[in-house]
């Protein structure tokens, strides 16, 4: 991993929270974008060389809805860069990780993504990002 790519934070109003996040973090988002797939609108702010994305849920039975309904608010994710997402994947793997897909999917930002269980990752929910090429 080379480098912590995004914190995930979910949120109820997107429209409200850039309006929160652009205070406090003294910038603009800098994209939205809609992942049809994972039923989320998301918003990126560039923080240094890390990103904070706000995700929020499109229909009810995403998992950003569930997560909202279950948390409220808060840190969802935390997204880790990597070079080679299916090396990742079957290192971790070997070490006895839970993976939640082991086949990449599109994710935002131009990434393919997989997700580690929260339970083997001492309750953070821990994201895999490879820029698609």
């Amino acid at each position: 991993m080379r480098k912590i790519e995004h914190i995930g934070i979910a949120v109820a109003d997107l429209r409200k929270s850039n309006d929160l996040f652009q205070k406090l973090l003294g910038k603009k988002h800098f994209k939205t974008e809609i992942v049809e797939g994972e039923g989320v609108e998301t918003s990126f702010f560039q923080v240094g060389e890390t990103k904070v994305e706000l995700l929020q849920a499109t229909r009810p039975d995403s998992p950003i809805a569930k997560y909202l309904e279950k948390k409220s608010e808060g840190i969802h994710h935390i997204a880790f860069d990597v070079e080679d997402i299916h090396a990742e994947v079957a290192r971790l793997k070997g070490e006895g990780f839970e993976i939640l897909n082991e086949t990449p999917k599109e994710g935002a930002d131009n990434k393919l993504v997989v997700f580690l269980h929260p339970r083997s990752t001492n309750g953070v929910l821990v994201e895999l990002c490879q820029e698609k090429q």
